[in-house]
């Protein structure tokens, strides 16, 4: 285990933002983690893919990056297959992994950034499909007393980007490893969500497999997200709002042309993309940084932009929406 000072994450956040960690240490295993909290249990910033966090300033504290690596299949049913995927591995790879393999369950999340150890924080999602889908367990390490505890599905409180590690237990567990299960043989294809119909159709594809389904899913990102080691964002900023029906009749009055998810009966969720986009910010330059020409939904850096740039950027969409919208508008990346 080495601890060193001062080093710049630069290249460790999505977002590219130079700013320095006060004392930094790669994590390769339960054991280094457990002696490393035994003696520094706090103030601590935990760092896994650096893909969902703006960076407003230097780091006062000490890194420690999650780098805990290994995919193990541990149940193999008729139909169903248990993987457990440490902390560290990064969520695409693996996605990529299990398509090779013929797994399903995974397919509509491809590209997603981040490593797995966060993908529970975040419940992270894409085209009709959340990680609490396939979700079993994970296995976290009490900050405190470095006590290992198996979280299941039902204790994790999954909702819309959202996570009991996001709430209640905010800053007091590290994620270690996850379990999910997955599908063998006769897989659920989901097309209905987003372009994935379309693309498919574009290709010429009637019966896709769940690679066909990755391959259009990786097409339609690829061709509005811009790709961090270019340009530097994290992704989708902000997170779909889901609002009443009643208020969503008063926005359709006004904007006859607004898109819409059902979720339930009394409520929908309205594409964010959508209205940062009709509020006029789509493709807006601020000096070095701005708003996505293609992806509404992206902040990015176009160069030496500082963290607290793109953070009063998110600022000002956020009152242009409740000003145009009515609608509050939740970022869903970590600010720091």
């Amino acid at each position: 285990m080495v601890i060193e000072k001062n080093i710049s994450l630069k290249h460790l956040n999505s977002f590219g933002m130079h700013v320095l960690a006060k004392e930094y240490t790669s994590i390769e295993s339960k054991q280094v983690l457990a002696k490393v909290l035994n003696t520094n249990s706090s103030n601590l910033l935990v760092l896994g893919g650096g893909s969902n966090m703006l960076l407003t300033k230097d780091v006062d504290a000490l890194v420690l990056h999650i780098n805990i690596k290994g995919i193990e299949v541990i149940s193999v049913f008729e139909n169903n297959v248990k993987i457990r995927v440490s902390a560290g591995e990064n969520w695409h790879e693996f996605v990529c992994w299990c398509l090779q393999k013929n797994y399903g369950g995974v397919e509509n999340l491809s590209l997603i950034p981040g490593n797995v150890g966060t993908a529970p924080i975040q419940n992270i999602g894409a085209y009709g499909v959340e990680l609490k889908d396939i979700f079993i367990s994970c296995e976290a390490m009490n900050i405190e007393t470095q006590e290992l505890r198996t979280f299941y599905k039902e204790d994790c409180n999954f909702g819309y980007r959202n996570s009991i590690f996001k709430e209640e237990l905010k800053g007091k567990y590290i994620i270690t490893s996850v379990i999910l299960e997955l599908s063998r043989l006769e897989h659920t294809i989901k097309t209905n969500y987003g372009a994935i119909e379309s693309e498919l159709k574009n290709n010429g594809i009637e019966n896709p497999t769940i690679q066909d389904i990755s391959k259009s899913v990786i097409s339609i990102r690829n061709s509005k997200l811009p790709n961090p080691k270019d340009i530097g964002n994290s992704g989708s900023f902000f997170k779909n709002p889901v609002i009443s029906y009643s208020q969503f009749e008063l926005l359709k009055n006004q904007f006859p042309k607004i898109p819409y998810f059902e979720i339930s009966e009394t409520t929908v969720k309205i594409p964010a993309g959508w209205l940062i986009e009709t509020a006029g910010f789509k493709g807006k330059t601020f000096k070095n940084y701005g708003v996505h020409n293609k992806q509404a939904l992206v902040l990015v850096n176009y160069g030496n932009a500082s963290g607290k740039d793109i953070f009063e950027l998110s600022k000002k969409i956020q009152e242009a929406i409740l000003i145009v919208f009515d609608i509050i508008l939740e970022s869903e990346v970590n600010i720091l």
